[in-house]
């Protein structure tokens, strides 16, 4: 088992959490190349269309934008099947139990697992929207920000020592990702963002409903 055996499992849907959703998996790893391959062409469409995108700066953010919704996307498939994952149950009993604060710990036991039915989908579905958000550079700012408070809720859910053992830090340093690229809309780098500024009036000038709501989300 290498890096390259892993990534290539996991394009190929092999891994475990794949072969856990059965012949559903392959509507999966075929959504996830679909935005590999969307990205790319976006980033390949602003390449040409703009000379200021044509930069190491705009590629490496493209790069590392694109790496980090993977990441999303992976994370992801452990909350599948629906309703109730058993990797989320088990992670959400943990947080009762390792909250850092105790107010938390009982919003855990009263409330996020009684219902966990209706949160498990809620929790699906706004990794899927980081992931696609970051792979297709659309609505960077917005998803980001959102992304901020959702990973430092994990950071104080599972905050207290236990088994397995967590890093603390390893969900500061996601949430510092998520801030740069909040701060850097980082989908005006090789994106959809930076495409809808450039050929929809009403994004870059902010002006309409939609139009304002695009310009700030990216």
């Amino acid at each position: 088992m290498t890096p390259f055996t892993d990534f290539w499992d996991f394009l190929i849907g092999n891994t475990e959490d794949h072969n856990a959703l059965g012949s559903w998996k392959y509507l999966l790893v075929a959504l996830f190349l679909a935005l590999i391959v969307a990205s790319v062409a976006i980033a390949v469409q602003n390449w040409r269309e703009d000379p200021a995108q044509r930069s190491a700066t705009h590629l490496g953010t493209w790069f590392v934008r694109v790496l980090v919704g993977g990441m999303w996307f992976q994370g992801m498939l452990w909350k599948l099947p629906l309703p109730v994952s058993a990797g989320l149950k088990y992670w959400t009993e943990q947080m009762g139990n390792r909250a850092a604060f105790a107010f938390h710990r009982e919003l855990v036991t009263q409330v996020y697992l009684p219902y966990l039915h209706l949160f498990n989908p809620i929790i699906f579905l706004a990794e899927l929207t980081f992931a696609v958000s970051l792979m297709l550079g659309f609505g960077v700012r917005l998803v980001s920000t959102l992304g901020i408070v959702f990973v430092l809720h994990l950071w104080l859910g599972i905050y207290r020592s236990g088994d397995p053992a967590e890093w603390p830090w390893s969900y500061i340093f996601l949430a510092i990702v998520m801030f740069m690229f909040a701060l850097h809309a980082a989908g005006r780098s090789l994106g959809l963002d930076a495409w809808l500024r450039r050929h929809v009036a009403a994004v870059r000038d902010g002006t309409g409903f939609f139009g304002k709501l695009l310009n700030i989300a990216g």
